[in-house]
């Protein structure tokens, strides 16, 4: 959710239940500002709230210049702070840990891992145990869900030959009413990997300067999005594989965006229901 549109789109939202007071959007428009100018950063956006235990984690990202790739992202814990990358061995390792956010970046879990069964003078190793901070965790997740389920209107965003980054298409006027019901018409705002296993034939009727990321309605889990017409000229789109995650886009114009607000837990009996 853009800063600069906040106090009004977030409200395009308020059906899924991420509502926020007056109160809060003038807070965070102030604190989010503050962000913005201390780390130099061209756009800031609200990502959304992680519900802990004792308390919640408010996330936001920056952008310097590519809107896509190199997103700095923020925490809010008494202050605004930035969070480490992720990495992929940081994402596996946090991936065996279960249950609610304590509420404290600085909590430590304890993970056990098999150093092997090495016989020595008779014993066998024990398990060795390492502590995994709940930081650590929350960057792990917050990379998760945008490599899952972040989405964006086809042609929201613009890669050009000349210039090779990613920004916002200043002429995008929205979805049609019809095509903004159809997942054809969102893209994985995401590095794409589907994109890369399609046929040289199947590319070439592609427009690769709006065209660079991955087609939602090619993802391989099928019934994982609930599609659905709000007050009528509105289209609110919601992920049933990271229950709290939703994105709106009002047809015919730029308005969209998205927010995640629940417990950071992945819906991993969904390919069970379906």
């Amino acid at each position: 959710m853009d800063l600069d549109t906040l106090p009004q789109h977030v409200d395009y939202l308020s059906s899924s239940g991420l509502l926020l007071s007056p109160e809060q959007k003038a807070a965070l428009q102030t604190s989010l500002e503050l962000v913005r100018k201390q780390y130099r950063l061209r756009s800031v956006y609200l990502w959304g709230k992680i519900l802990g235990l004792n308390a919640d984690y408010l996330v936001a990202q920056g952008v310097e210049k590519d809107e896509l790739y190199n997103r700095k992202t923020l925490l809010n814990y008494m202050d605004w702070k930035l969070l480490p990358p992720a990495t992929d061995e940081m994402i596996t390792n946090c991936s065996v840990i279960k249950g609610r956010f304590m509420g404290n970046p600085a909590y430590e879990y304890e993970r056990h891992e098999s150093w092997g069964r090495r016989v020595t003078k008779g014993a066998v190793e024990e398990e060795g145990l390492s502590r995994i901070k709940e930081e650590e965790r929350l960057t792990s997740v917050i990379a998760c869900i945008n490599r899952d389920v972040a989405i964006i209107p086809r042609g929201a965003f613009i890669k050009t030959p000349t210039e090779d980054y990613i920004s916002i298409n200043r002429v995008f006027k929205g979805l049609s009413h019809s095509e903004a019901g159809k997942l054809r018409s969102y893209l994985h705002f995401t590095e794409p990997k589907e994109l890369k296993k399609k046929s040289l034939l199947e590319r070439a009727e592609l427009d690769m300067s709006i065209d660079f990321l991955d087609c939602v309605e090619d993802d391989i889990l099928k019934g994982s999005w609930s599609v659905q017409y709000d007050r009528g000229a509105l289209v609110v789109i919601r992920s049933l594989l990271w229950p709290g995650y939703s994105f709106f886009h009002v047809p015919n114009t730029s308005k969209f965006g998205s927010m995640y607000m629940g417990l950071a837990e992945k819906n991993i009996d969904f390919p069970f229901m379906v």
